[in-house]
């Protein structure tokens, strides 16, 4: 995407069981730096998690995501992203790992790793403070070498509350492969 486009999308995620939830991301839009509005594509999300995970120490899930892209936002039509969450709550401290594979659907050797990591201070039920780090390292048949490779480091601050949850973060690309600096904002709203 060029320089200084906002990206967004609404998701849509319905609690099935307390284990599942399914959810949507309808429609994945952009608004360019020359004032175009694209539709980038959308995406399906299903996600299983041990239940009332928020109340244990040691947490765990796996989503499963099928994305239906325009061209020029992915290099194929079809896309998806298998990420493995894994979590420790140590008192007011949250780790978190997701060691994430993205695939275009051209077997094993195209499985490109893209894990993320979070470590958050909890000051209460209703505030906390994160460093949340995104990387890319490229297909596990080739990693790619370190100056081209995507490293991201977020700040991040959330707000929680009943019926709104309110998170933002200021995030620094460390390599020529991403941008220098992000925004991003995450606004959701249970129903």
């Amino acid at each position: 995407m060029p320089n200084h486009t906002l990206n967004g999308v609404p998701e849509w995620a319905y609690g099935v069981t307390d284990w599942l939830e399914l959810g949507v991301y309808l429609p994945l839009y952009s608004w360019t730096n020359t004032g175009h509005f694209l539709i980038d594509g959308a995406k399906l999300r299903a996600e299983f998690v041990v239940p009332h995970a928020q109340q244990r120490s040691f947490f765990y899930g796996i989503n499963f995501e099928l994305s239906f892209n325009a061209l020029y936002w992915e290099p194929t039509r079809n896309s998806g992203e298998i990420p493995p969450i894994i979590g420790v709550s140590i008192g007011p401290v949250d780790l978190i790992a997701n060691p994430i594979l993205d695939t275009v659907f051209q077997g094993l050797g195209a499985l490109d790793f893209a894990p993320a990591a979070r470590v958050a201070y909890n000051f209460s039920e209703n505030w906390a403070v994160a460093l949340e780090h995104y990387a890319d390292y490229g297909q596990l048949s080739h990693l790619e070498p370190p100056s081209r490779q995507r490293q991201t480091l977020f700040a991040v601050v959330d707000y929680k509350s009943d019926p709104l949850n309110v998170e933002f973060g200021i995030g620094h690309g460390f390599t020529a492969a991403f941008d220098a600096l992000v925004l991003k904002m995450i606004l959701s709203h249970d129903f």
